[in-house]
């Protein structure tokens, strides 16, 4: 794009939609900004919101609607291609109206991707619809995005929980999207028992529990809230990072869709805790259907006065798979480019525009809930944890279990065919073979075996699953969603990826062990450089498979 076009002028119908998130802005003679008390410069955090809300009234965003929207802002165009171009779900060239973006990530791919006719189809990472591989969402300019299976057809199902509901905690209230509903079955208990507390009470009582992130960081959750509320600066945010994107992942989405109430809930017990003001709620732009419900649980708590004392809102993200990193995530949401910041400092103290942040997923939260109504103390021996099941199992799903129970226990349940290998936590994660069933899925069991729980991502590839394609598709994700922003990250993901597809053709750069050595030694250096986490752990699953099944050498 030739920046000098930004000046290009919208349409009326990009206008308004701009004009819809941006609000009245003081203008001068020229028709340019008001530069006095830089009111649109305190706006910038409005940019994604506003390109969002333009391309999704015509169907891609355009030169004018780019410039009109930097001009409102007081953003520098070039900032505003940079921040524009930086996600995946916003298009800078003219397209249909009609758009299938199509999931050809892991899940998707064991389930067999179907040919599509009649669509104008784009190829996307996953989509966050595991249980409903092979998925796809379908854009269609004046309209909000909708969810599609492929297989068969036609609008997805709701969602079906594979257990009775007397064996879940976390679960147990799914689908209960209206507030009488919730309240009938306990709903805004916890947050009445939290007032009752105090944010000291809530906070011993978390750190009692020795409630951990389910984010894959693993973090003690009381020891974070601690940290903000002792902070002087003001004003203290919390951040609920939905943006799950970790392929094979998708509790955070069926929680938000199915119990809407108890994260709006569980946000208002942690604001409380910590001394927050205004909470964002930062969700995946592929999550419509969790957008809406979130939305109209937000606005009825709201209106029955349940959310009095602090600013809870939705922003949608775009496609970018780094923003699940918490600091990419804050400039992201500042208008900026999701890319990770350095720590120190830590976003305890210089979190979301400079100031005490508290960011937890969207299952830490809820967790909370259980916690504040029955205690911390004891919590342990009734913790559960939510694994996301896919791939090539009889009953796809969201499984809610006890701490420690196997891996073998779980593939049962979910009816897994003659295993090959096992993905645990996702594309970051790494694969188990089939002599490692019996692992407790607990945090220390999987550490001890050299693997992780993650975000909860359980993959089963049966005995016909082509395991060099999955490793391929690994490396090319992690390829695409590297931010590019520091070298061994941005260099070392092309790299990996090169590597392997010379293994993968039988065609190694010099001897085999050489190739090898080369792959660890790329691993080594993302792992101690990359300045965030997905550079870091970028290398996880690839050399798992290399080492554990051989796989592509």
């Amino acid at each position: 794009m030739d920046l000098r076009l930004l000046d290009a002028e919208p349409s009326a119908a990009e206008r308004e939609a701009v004009d819809a998130v941006v609000g009245p802005v003081s203008a001068n003679g020229d028709g340019r900004l008001a530069r006095a008390g830089h009111e649109a410069r305190a706006r910038r955090h409005l940019l994604l919101p506003a390109l969002r809300a333009a391309q999704r009234r015509v169907g891609w965003l355009s030169e004018g609607a780019l410039g009109y929207a930097c001009r409102q802002l007081d953003v520098p165009p070039a900032e505003g291609y940079g921040v524009a171009s930086f996600y995946a779900l916003i298009s800078l060239e003219e397209r249909p109206e009609r758009v299938l973006h199509v999931c050809d990530d892991l899940a998707c791919r064991l389930a067999g991707v179907p040919r599509v006719e009649g669509e104008t189809v784009i190829p996307s990472p996953c989509l966050g619809l595991c249980d409903r591989a092979p998925a796809a969402l379908l854009t269609v300019a004046g309209e909000e995005p909708r969810e599609v299976q492929l297989a068969p057809y036609g609008a997805p199902a709701e969602t079906v929980l594979p257990q009775p509901r007397d064996e879940l905690r976390l679960l147990r209230r799914i689908g209960t999207p209206d507030l009488d509903a919730y309240r009938a079955a306990g709903g805004f208990a916890a947050l009445a028992r939290a007032r009752e507390l105090g944010p000291e009470g809530v906070i011993a009582e978390v750190e009692a529990a020795g409630l951990l992130g389910r984010g894959g960081a693993a973090f003690p959750t009381g020891r974070k809230w601690r940290a903000v509320a002792a902070q002087p600066s003001r004003p203290h945010y919390l951040v609920c990072n939905a943006d799950e994107s970790e392929p094979g992942t998708f509790k955070d989405r069926v929680l938000m869709e199915g119990d809407p109430f108890a994260v709006v809930e569980a946000i208002a017990i942690a604001a409380l805790a910590a001394g927050c003001e205004h909470a964002f709620v930062y969700l995946r732009g592929e999550y419509p259907l969790a957008h809406e419900r979130l939305q109209h649980a937000i606005d009825q708590a709201r209106e029955a006065g349940l959310l009095d004392g602090f600013d809870l809102e939705i922003r949608v993200g775009a496609g970018a798979y780094i923003c699940g990193e918490e600091t990419a995530l804050f400039n992201s949401l500042e208008g900026k480019r999701g890319e990770p910041r350095n720590k120190p400092p830590f976003p305890v103290e210089v979190g979301l525009f400079g100031k005490p942040t508290v960011v937890n997923n969207v299952e830490t939260l809820v967790n909370v809930l259980d916690i504040v109504l029955e205690g911390g103390d004891g919590f342990g021996e009734r913790e559960t944890r939510l694994f996301c099941v896919s791939g090539n199992v009889e009953r796809p799903g969201l499984y809610e279990l006890r701490v420690g129970t196997t891996l073998r226990e779980l593939l049962a349940l979910a009816g897994a065919v003659p295993v090959k290998t096992v993905l645990l936590g996702g594309a970051a994660g790494s694969f188990v073979g089939p002599t490692e069933l019996d692992l407790p899925l607990t945090f220390e069991a999987t550490r001890a075996a050299g693997t992780t729980l993650g975000s909860g991502v359980v993959m089963v590839f049966g005995e016909d699953a082509d395991l060099t394609d999955a490793v391929l598709r690994i490396a090319s994700f992690f390829r695409d969603e590297s931010c590019g922003q520091c070298v061994p990250c941005r260099v070392g993901t092309v790299r990996q990826e090169e590597a392997l597809r010379r293994l993968a053709a039988g065609k190694p750069r010099g001897s085999l062990e050489d190739e090898l050595a080369l792959l660890g030694e790329v691993a080594q250096v993302m792992r101690d450089a990359s300045i965030c986490g997905l550079g870091q752990t970028a290398a996880n699953a690839v050399m798992s498979a290399i080492g554990k099944l051989g796989v592509p050498a």
